[in-house]
């Protein structure tokens, strides 16, 4: 399992961009790369999923044409570039790592391989 780092969270006022990063211990390369967000009182949820190969991205309804998911130059990076946030996107942000992208697009959360710490956005109108 690879230990997973995100960071680039913050607060921005609704509209604006933010760019979260998650950086591996290892590569990441042979493995689909997702991002989950929980807000308060709400149950942890699906945000975007990269595969393996980077050839297939998956979004949830709610980010679908705002935000977007992509490996970094190396192999130990992946990024969600968030766009025309709202204040419904406020949540803390996790990385998520498997073997398969249908379990982190599926939302099968406790199959998932890695988890990481979590990183706070918040969003204000």
């Amino acid at each position: 399992q690879a230990r997973l780092v995100e960071s680039g969270g913050g607060s921005v006022q609704a509209g604006e961009s933010l760019t979260l990063s998650c950086a591996g211990s290892r590569g990441l390369g042979d493995y689909a790369m997702g991002w989950f967000r929980q807000a308060p009182g709400k149950e942890r949820e699906f945000v975007a999923a990269l595969s393996r190969t980077g050839g297939s991205t998956y979004y949830a309804d709610s980010v679908k044409g705002r935000f977007s998911i992509s490996r970094g130059n190396g192999e130990n990076t992946v990024s969600l570039q968030m766009n025309s946030l709202k204040p419904e996107d406020t949540a803390i942000y996790y990385c998520a790592s498997n073997p398969n992208s249908w379990v982190l697009y599926k939302n099968l959360q406790s199959d998932i391989d890695s988890w990481g710490q979590g990183t706070q956005v918040t969003v204000s109108s």
